[in-house]
């Protein structure tokens, strides 16, 4: 069963004008190196971006936001130098097991990883426990550069809303809805996903959502 409705496909590409022409750039994902991107990508599962970026900041005074030490170092360090990224300990072995692929798999390369055809890519990123189909889209997009549309908590909630998606409708079917209904631009799909997280963390809340003075109000049914 599709759980994405057809009838709402062509509010696609107006809400990205819509939205870009209220918030502008959001220059997202605010990372200076690829891996300090992958890390923070692994770390925002679950929590808020105020505590990745403790987090990094902390990774970054310990010397360890870069891929050959934070491979070597023991897990146990790790998990408390990322400890206000919440679920530490388990977060703390997703990053070694990305690393382990890194070096296992790609030499210790980020060129290497991130070359190549992008479905082989993805599967490549999501045979390293920990990390899912959003996650490995975030590093596929904001890293490697890779067409890839990354779906979250934010877009569901707004395309469920706004009737364009059923409740129970997969990942795999919301990306698709963007993807189909969007030129194959990297840079259209990172700046759209920023403005979608903007629109869900400052209107499309979970409680009380702002309807009456959020951009995306002319769409809704």
């Amino acid at each position: 069963m599709h759980c994405v409705k057809d009838n709402g496909k062509k509010a696609i590409s107006a809400w990205y004008e819509s939205l870009f022409g209220a918030f502008g750039p959001q220059g997202w994902w605010p990372g200076r190196t690829r891996f300090e991107v992958i890390v923070g990508a692994i770390l925002t599962q679950n929590t808020a971006w105020i505590n990745v970026e403790k987090a990094i900041t902390r990774l970054k005074r310990a010397r360890l936001l870069v891929p050959r030490r934070m491979h070597a170092v023991d897990v146990a360090e790790l998990a408390e130098q990322i400890r206000p990224a919440g679920y530490f300990n388990v977060k703390a072995k997703r990053l070694k097991n990305f690393t382990a692929h890194l070096f296992e798999k790609h030499d210790g390369s980020l060129d290497r990883l991130l070359r190549g055809n992008t479905a082989g890519l993805r599967a490549g990123l999501l045979s390293v426990s920990g990390i899912g189909p959003e996650t490995a889209d975030s590093i596929l997009l904001y890293a490697g550069g890779h067409p890839e549309f990354v779906v979250d908590a934010y877009t569901r909630r707004i395309a469920v809303r706004h009737g364009l998606a059923g409740e129970d409708a997969g990942y795999e079917e919301l990306k698709s809805l963007f993807m189909e209904n969007l030129r194959e631009d990297a840079r259209v799909f990172n700046e759209y996903h920023a403005l979608i997280v903007k629109t869900g963390k400052d209107f499309c809340k979970t409680k009380k959502p702002l309807c009456e003075s959020c951009p995306l109000k002319k769409f809704l049914n």
